[in-house]
């Protein structure tokens, strides 16, 4: 299968993207204020983009990304301070996650930085990797690297994004090679840290509340996994068809982006469910897979981290839609509204691609079969 990597990658992208689109056909419709092929019609647009986006990224030299890494973390920053900037932060339902910018209009730059922040690891640990091994260059500076970043995501209330970025740097960290002598006490004391903050922050513990007891807090802060939950059942295996789901008529609150993955199951059953969680590990074995054929350290810590980029936060939004893990805000890759989204995670499958090309190029140079010597012995 190793071969066929890309093919692999390219057709669950593929169908997941398909599926977004015919679902904000069947939910975007009862937004209100917004008229029925708003949502469509904005995420086609930004899936062409993407698209265009991803065909750059598959060609782009990855000598090149890697010259301008400390450049990447400078736009980062820059990008993430101006989510508090007024004027052009947009603040929406408390979080200062979005900016706006002239011509491009409004957008997440958190989802830019997740692919940042794989680009400058992968930079970092290809420059010392004969040092991953070590205290300083191989766990605290990249740990403080990343940990700015994520930090700034964090302020921002982002705490799903912060969530999902911390697991992709602790796996890339992991499989670089730094040692769990360093990363074990820190990840405890990390994990303490949060759990202080969440107990002291009244939305945050709130919401573990109400997702311990979902049914004694349905009409609050546990609505919406109670009625992610209810549309699930509701749909049973086979769905109740396409357009006739009813708890995206209101009381299943962002339907089109958030909690589209349990309309899914109303409307089409577990069939189209269990597919959406099959292109995600077909996602995830074709990008391992991607990694373990790279050629240079380089490349394979970027396909590993470009792989969680799109896998994790899949994994917890499912997870949240099915009252597994706490409401945390995160959209499902390729599926959910949202066009920051859509464009950097094709970005990102792009330079899956464009590793996986390069990979095959190299073997194919390193051994031509024009250039075998045959031996035969004369008899």
């Amino acid at each position: 299968m190793t071969r066929h990597c890309s093919i692999v990658l390219c057709a669950a992208v593929a169908a997941l993207v398909a599926l977004g689109l015919i679902m904000l056909t069947s939910t975007g419709a009862w937004v209100k204020g917004f008229g029925p092929y708003y949502f469509i019609l904005r995420q086609a647009s930004m899936a062409g983009v993407g698209l265009v986006f991803a065909v750059v990224a598959a060609n782009t030299p990855l000598d090149w990304l890697r010259k301008y890494a400390p450049h990447l973390f400078l736009v980062s920053f820059i990008l993430l301070v101006l989510c508090f900037v007024p004027g052009i932060s947009v603040a929406q339902l408390g979080s200062n996650r979005w900016i706006k910018a002239p011509l491009i209009g409004q957008f997440q730059p958190s989802e830019a930085v997740k692919i940042f922040i794989v680009i400058i690891l992968s930079t970092w640990f290809a420059r010392w990797q004969t040092e991953v091994r070590t205290f300083w260059r191989g766990f605290v500076i990249p740990g403080l690297i990343a940990g700015t970043l994520i930090g700034l995501i964090a302020i921002e209330t982002d705490v799903g994004s912060a969530l999902t970025l911390s697991i992709v740097v602790g796996t890339m960290m992991f499989c670089a090679g730094s040692r769990l002598l360093y990363a074990v006490p820190t990840a405890a004391v990390v994990i303490s840290g949060a759990y202080f903050y969440v107990m002291h922050d009244v939305v945050r513990r709130t919401r573990i509340d109400a997702w311990l007891d979902l049914e004694n807090h349905q009409l609050d802060k546990g609505m919406q996994q109670w009625r992610g939950l209810l549309a699930l059942g509701n749909g049973g295996p086979w769905g109740v068809g396409l357009g006739n789901g009813v708890e995206k008529f209101g009381t299943l609150t962002f339907a089109h982006i958030d909690f589209i993955f349990p309309v899914v199951g109303e409307e089409l059953g577990l069939p189209f469910t269990l597919g959406v969680v099959l292109c995600y590990v077909l996602i995830a074995v074709a990008g391992c897979g991607i990694a373990l054929q790279a050629t240079s350290m380089f490349n394979r810590c970027m396909a590993l981290g470009l792989t969680c980029v799109i896998v994790v936060p899949a994994m917890q939004n499912i997870g949240v839609t099915t009252a597994l893990l706490p409401n945390d805000g995160l959209p499902l890759p390729f599926v959910s509204y949202g066009g920051t989204s859509m464009v950097f995670c094709l970005a990102a499958v792009g330079m899956l691609v464009g590793i996986h090309r390069r990979s095959h190029a190299y073997a194919a140079q390193e051994f031509p079969l024009s250039r075998q010597t045959r031996l035969a012995v004369k008899l």
